[in-house]
């Protein structure tokens, strides 16, 4: 029982200083949310999961005596538990939602749990015979596996990128048309592609997409045409980071991408144009006074198998009929 009394002024000493000097530490960092607010739900769940453990533990074990407390392992682990949980916060606040964050971030959140676990063992003494002890210093391991496939796909997605840079830096040394705001290749590239689509896989289903930024003339005429700009960059590289390395995106037109996808039917561009939107919508642009703008696409999609300035104008008017609820309205 006196064990329990002393438990606020023995363990108190030592955890709440080094948590309150990650924060201290971290919050210059983050103090532009960025991503933040998107991971919500992740960040509330994490929270609460730290003084759960400390009340488990509380509840469950008994305060070990000052004297034996061993401070080696108590700044080790101490130390990985506060480390993993200020990279969880950094993956948070610079990435969108999706199964690379999810993945890293929750590899992150369980080594962050499971060191602190590990710590909260070293202040307090659990009947050998209890299992859940064992099972939460386990989610160190478990993290590091998350963690890794996390990091597997992360890598699969900057080659992707790095694809497109690729791509992008060969047309340049060609003296390409290059649109100068997002470094995309513009209209008269995307048409002349379109043409050596057709001649190279003659047959082929090939398909191309059209996505249009809904009301950036507000954007424009509310946060300056610089900011509109930057907007452009942000869509521009949502989307290059969930497109194949074989598809080629272009800057059409204005606030238009069109994306063409080599070997792709119809049906399924329809199903990528769809998850492009949805991906773009889960962004949360910030302009420079750190009002939040709110980001959203239309699409139309039809076959590249025509003369391309008729495919193209046939999508253009086809993006700027009124929306249906969230669907777009593809050509036939």
């Amino acid at each position: 029982m006196m064990s329990r009394l002393h438990l606020p002024t023995g363990v108190a000493y030592v955890i709440v200083p080094s948590w309150a000097g990650a924060i201290v530490a971290t919050a210059p960092l983050l103090k532009v949310p960025h991503m933040l607010p998107l991971h919500r739900n992740s960040l509330i769940a994490a929270a609460l999961a730290l003084p759960l453990f400390f009340f488990l533990y509380a509840t469950l074990g008994h305060l070990k005596p000052f004297a034996i407390w061993k401070w080696m392992d108590i700044v080790c682990e101490g130390g990985t538990a506060v480390m993993a949980g200020v990279w969880f916060l950094f993956t948070l606040s610079s990435r969108p939602r999706g199964r690379v964050t999810s993945l890293i971030a929750g590899g992150l959140c369980a080594i962050m749990l499971g060191s602190w676990a590990d710590c909260l063992d070293e202040f307090f003494a659990v009947d050998k015979s209890a299992v859940w002890d064992n099972w939460l210093e386990a989610l160190i391991p478990f993290g590091m596996l998350v963690l890794t496939i996390g990091m597997y796909y992360w890598r699969q997605e900057q080659f992707r990128l790095n694809e497109h840079l690729q791509k992008r830096e060969r047309l340049f040394r060609d003296h390409r048309a290059f649109d100068r705001i997002t470094q995309l290749a513009d209209a008269s590239y995307l048409r002349t592609q379109m043409r050596l689509e057709q001649e190279r896989r003659p047959g082929l289903d090939c398909a191309l997409v059209l996505l249009d930024i809904d009301s950036f003339h507000l954007i424009n005429r509310e946060h300056g045409h610089r900011e509109g700009d930057r907007v452009l960059q942000a869509v521009g590289h949502m989307l290059l980071l969930n497109l194949r390395n074989d598809d080629l995106l272009c800057r059409y037109a204005g606030d238009r991408f069109a994306v063409l996808m080599p070997g792709v039917p119809r049906e399924d561009a329809a199903a990528r144009a769809r998850h492009l939107c949805y991906m773009v919508g889960q962004m949360r642009h910030h302009a420079n006074d750190n009002r939040e703008i709110r980001l959203s696409l239309r699409h139309a999609c039809s076959l590249a198998d025509g003369v391309p300035e008729v495919v193209l104008a046939e999508l253009s008017r086809a993006v700027e009929m009124p929306r249906h609820g969230s669907a777009s309205a593809a050509p036939a």
